[in-house]
């Protein structure tokens, strides 16, 4: 099972110029975050779910965070899918150097190789940066990925680490003297279904044609179950 590398990195260029190189080229770069493993299996085979599905999943349906909207307007945002569809969640910061606008541009790939069904997985992005991040920020960052997406920030470190624990992830940021700010976090990204639970989660580096992958045969279970 294949779990993130643990690295701290500080943002050396301007979000808007790596979103404007990835969308451009779709390079895949190195990662930055750091993770922890989960208990579960990963498999290999394409007719078969190739990330991480835990025994016993997490659920994380009476969670919520803020999403805000240009203007600092907020509305509370469960992390549940709506009724016959799958939310895409991934927890970093719009300055992130590598691992968040990779991951970002990977699921915006993934939803268009599912076609029509690429609107039926639903996309969050919360910050574990807020004071940098504001709400404008968020907004203008994952238009650039998901135009429909769900921008999530709090001012509240409590309400932040609620959420963060409830999918088992970390995040850390440190002022320096000099002005600079070092980010850490977790990156997993995950997938919950409209019960609330987690359906698999991705390690970073597991890229667009897996995604699509896992999401068509979870979208198809999710049919047949209703």
């Amino acid at each position: 099972m294949a779990s993130p590398r643990d690295l701290t990195r500080t943002a050396a260029l301007p979000a808007a110029l790596l979103v404007a190189a990835l969308l451009v080229a779709g390079v895949a770069l190195a990662g930055c975050g750091s993770g922890s493993d989960a208990e579960g299996t990963t498999t290999t085979k394409a007719d078969q779910i190739q990330g991480i599905v835990r025994d016993e999943p997490l659920q994380v349906g009476d969670l919520s965070l803020p999403e805000v909207a240009a203007g600092d307007t907020e509305t509370p945002f469960a992390f549940r899918a709506d009724d016959g569809k799958l939310l895409f969640v991934a927890f970093g910061y719009t300055n992130c150097p590598d691992v968040c606008p990779t991951t970002l541009y990977d699921i915006k790939k993934a939803r268009k190789q599912l076609g029509a069904d690429g609107d039926r997985v639903q996309v969050a992005f919360a910050t574990v940066d807020p004071e940098r991040d504001t709400a404008d920020v968020m907004t203008q960052y994952l238009g650039s990925f998901a135009t429909d997406g769900h921008p999530l920030r709090t001012d509240d470190p409590d309400q932040l680490h609620a959420a963060q624990d409830g999918f088992g992830v970390t995040s850390s940021v440190v002022k320096n003297a000099d002005g600079s700010t070092d980010v850490s976090h977790s990156a997993r990204s995950f997938v919950v279904d409209d019960q609330g639970d987690v359906v698999v989660e991705w390690s970073f580096g597991t890229g667009a044609d897996v995604m699509a992958s896992d999401l068509e045969l979870l979208l198809a279970q999710q049919d047949g179950a209703s």
